[in-house]
């Protein structure tokens, strides 16, 4: 399943490395929010050209009237005929084994509900940035998922992790573990959270793994992203999952926003402007209201 918008250039590449799969899907469901068919033309040229194409069913739906990322994904959930769902996102690349290392814990272990891949060439940033990091992340807002991400040569050959959340642009479910369960659609554009959102809500007992094995590049495409100060989208992600989620930790909610008002402050300071403080207000505001299930505003 991909969600996309906009982007035919970062589409194309991802299907070319689909392509490429030792083991292809069955099918592949691609939901489109663009108002030009340029990103169907592209997919289904490069389906059309490969050999291995015509073994996979392409299942392809344009609707500019999708509203953002979190519908758009429950969109391709009612499109689904296949016992495994995979998402990924229409900015990566896939090392060509990747579905096939994900098929192989399936068949490893009936019991596991979801198995996810390791993206490869994310960074732990600079001495700075972690130290902030130490200082105010913590309780559930300590992302497990980058610590194996920025680990990932040294884990290339490990096997299954267990983990508590999903990054959303390379999770893979059983459709019996998912059943009934839908993404959050109060949110709207880039949907920020809504993968941690989904794995909060699915049946308890569920069991989650990372497969270091499985692996891709996720290239951040800029198509289609807001022109906004870097920490906004995390900030509406946090405020929004905070409110939804983790109310009961007030306290390490609170010192995160303080550690984001310092960046903020720092920015704007920085480039004497108000618009660092600004995005983090909003974006603070959004995550709040969203959470909080008053529905997201515009199409971000």
């Amino acid at each position: 399943m991909i969600p996309t918008l906009n982007r035919p250039h970062d589409l194309g590449v991802t299907i070319e490395t689909l392509l490429r799969q030792s083991v292809l899907p069955q099918e592949l469901l691609i939901v489109d929010q663009s108002r030009t068919d340029e990103s169907e033309r592209v997919v289904r040229a490069l389906i059309e050209a490969s050999p291995q194409g015509k073994s996979m069913a392409l299942n392809y739906r344009r609707d500019p009237a999708i509203n953002g990322l979190a519908i758009a994904r429950n969109v391709a959930l009612d499109m689904n005929h296949s016992e495994v769902i995979l998402f990924l996102d229409d900015d990566v690349e896939l090392e060509d084994d990747f579905i096939e290392r994900l098929l192989e814990g399936y068949v490893e272990d009936p019991q596991v509900g979801g198995i996810s891949g390791i993206i490869t060439n994310y960074t732990p940033g600079a001495l700075s940035h972690r130290l902030w990091q130490s200082i105010f992340v913590h309780g559930p807002f300590l992302d497990e998922r980058q610590a194996i991400y920025h680990r990932a040569e040294e884990l290339r050959y490990a096997g299954r992790i267990p983990v508590t959340r999903f990054g959303g642009g390379l999770m893979s479910f059983r459709a019996s573990a998912i059943q009934g369960v839908r993404f959050d659609d109060n949110l709207r554009g880039a949907s920020e959270g809504e993968d941690v959102d989904y794995c909060m809500h699915l049946p308890a007992g569920t069991r989650l793994e990372i497969d270091p094995r499985a692996r891709l590049v996720h290239n951040s495409s800029p198509a289609g992203r807001r022109t906004e100060h870097w920490s906004a989208g995390v900030v509406r992600g946090t405020s929004y999952l905070y409110h939804r989620n983790w109310r009961s930790n007030r306290f390490s909610f609170g010192w995160l926003m303080t550690g984001f008002a310092l960046i903020a402050l720092l920015a704007t300071l920085k480039q004497r402007s108000g618009r660092p403080w600004d995005d983090f207000v909003g974006a603070y505001r959004y995550g709040r209201s969203v959470g909080l299930g008053r529905g997201g505003l515009g199409r971000g």
